[in-house]
């Protein structure tokens, strides 16, 4: 089975744990996530299946988008609801204008400190197996990038906000550093991706809703996002029997597609997609991703 499907992750599992139920729901074997989700969050989680595994590649820069609670008073060492305490619980009175205020600072381009729980790795080791034992987790911040940052709501000792962030960022950074920056703590409560790059929760699918369908390719293949709406940045084009024939070997053809794009994606009829073809000089392409 080849596509990209769209899941919308439930709460108490990894993203890991997504994978390895849809392999049993298809019987496909080759699945990969783009971005992964921590335990508690939910929404939004794009799954290639089969050879559409070979595009990962185009979609690491994605921005996600999300929407999720900020709880004030108590810092976590995971910087979320799943950690343990870090430090005594206050119940500082913050107003909603001091939150706005502090919040107000995260945004554009800035350099943000992982969690020490998290994938990073240090020296090829995730820097959440060295927190796990113990062990000094030294990381060095990260270039990212926040489009929107927004305080929608503030009562008691709880936020509620809505945020942009470029690939690599950490939402619960945000949290434990917005808590650092009132001086009283703080841990994000809940968190639901809503986008991610182009895919919005309108187009995705619980597991529940695909449990059923186990067996029925067809029925799997209605649930994927169509080919042709996959790297939108990148133009279709619908080759000939010669030139499909060519670029599937691995040779350089000639492709009907005029625009100065670099990159495009190739089809045979409407779905089927071919791969991803490098232009090397007017309408001549040498294909760098084959899917078979």
């Amino acid at each position: 089975m080849n596509g990209l499907l769209v899941i919308d992750k439930p709460g108490g599992i990894t993203s890991h744990d997504v994978v390895s139920r849809l392999r049993r729901i298809t019987g496909e074997s080759s699945i990969g996530h783009l971005g992964t989700l921590d335990p508690m969050a939910t929404g939004v989680l794009p799954l290639l299946l089969g050879r559409f595994t070979r595009l990962a590649q185009y979609f690491s820069a994605s921005e996600k988008s999300y929407t999720g609670t900020i709880r004030f008073g108590l810092a976590t060492d995971t910087y979320d609801a799943d950690g343990d305490p870090a430090g005594e619980q206050s119940h500082p009175s913050l107003t909603h204008e001091q939150v706005r205020a502090a919040a107000s600072r995260f945004h554009g381009d800035m350099e943000q400190m992982p969690p020490p729980f998290s994938a990073k790795k240090i020296a090829g080791t995730p820097a959440y197996k060295l927190a796990r034992a113990g062990k000094p987790v030294e990381l060095k911040p990260a270039k990212i990038s926040i489009r929107s940052f927004s305080i929608t709501a503030f009562g008691g000792e709880e936020a509620l906000f809505e945020m942009s962030i470029s690939a690599g960022g950490y939402v619960r950074s945000v949290a434990h550093e917005l808590g650092q920056d009132l001086a009283c703590g703080a841990h994000l409560s809940s968190l639901r991706r809503t986008q991610a790059g182009v895919f919005t929760l309108a187009v995705a699918h619980t597991l529940e809703e695909l449990e059923p369908l186990a067996g029925n390719i067809g029925a799997f293949d209605e649930h994927c996002i169509h080919p042709r709406g996959l790297l939108t940045e990148m133009p279709s084009v619908t080759g000939d029997e010669m030139s499909l024939g060519r670029l599937r070997n691995g040779a350089q053809a000639n492709l009907p597609e005029f625009s100065h794009a670099q990159l495009v994606k190739v089809f045979a009829g409407q779905r089927e997609l071919v791969g991803i073809a490098r232009r090397i000089a007017g309408t001549l392409f040498q294909p760098i991703v084959v899917m078979g």
